[in-house]
């Protein structure tokens, strides 16, 4: 049975639009708490009680989620509304992106070979503006935003795996230092 301080949690998780911080919840609360128990806790409840729904760690914070099985009902209900449809440009972009910030964009195209799709990321709210770089024309830089973590299930950035990783399932090398050699256009 969940107390009264998991109900509030789990009302908090309901409502909150951005995952949920300790912070946010000792705010609520008025006292401090041991919010990775507590979640534990909600989530074994869940389980045990069969539910559709799960908290998630993610972006720093804790996110109400639905279980993957009812995925195909969710989806009908939204009709593929609001999902993020990224053109393999733009993902490489953001990859590049993902592993390389703050970056310019300068020495995204530098990488990539190619113009950048920073725009419709841009948009879409996976990259945002970093500050700028110092030097001659203070070129823009940009990283990842909070909503990339969200969208791509991540709780850091330090959760992206590693290019090795990536390298031992792709089985091809990938140039992690020299950026003048890595072509991101594949169709070469």
């Amino acid at each position: 049975m969940l107390s009264q301080t998991h109900r509030v949690v789990l009302a908090l998780l309901f409502s909150a639009e951005e995952p949920l911080t300790s912070a946010q919840v000792e705010l609520c609360l008025e006292e401090a708490v041991q919010l990775e128990e507590i979640i534990a806790e909600i989530n074994d409840y869940f389980e045990q009680e069969g539910l559709p729904v799960w908290v998630q760690n993610i972006a720093q914070g804790y996110r109400l989620m639905t279980r993957e099985k009812y995925e195909p009902w969710i989806r009908r209900l939204y009709q593929n509304q609001g999902n993020v449809k990224l053109s393999k440009s733009a993902l490489e972009t953001l990859s590049i992106i993902a592993y390389k910030q703050p970056i310019t964009r300068g020495e995204i195209d530098a990488i990539r070979g190619v113009s950048s799709y920073l725009k419709s990321l841009l948009e879409k709210n996976l990259i945002e503006t970093k500050g700028r770089q110092e030097g001659p024309g203070r070129p823009l830089l940009y990283g990842t935003s909070s909503h990339f973590l969200e969208y791509f299930g991540l709780n850091s950035l330090h959760d992206l795996p590693k290019l090795k990783e990536i390298e031992d399932i792709m089985n091809v090398e990938i140039d992690d230092g020299d950026e003048e050699e890595y072509d991101g256009n594949s169709s070469e």
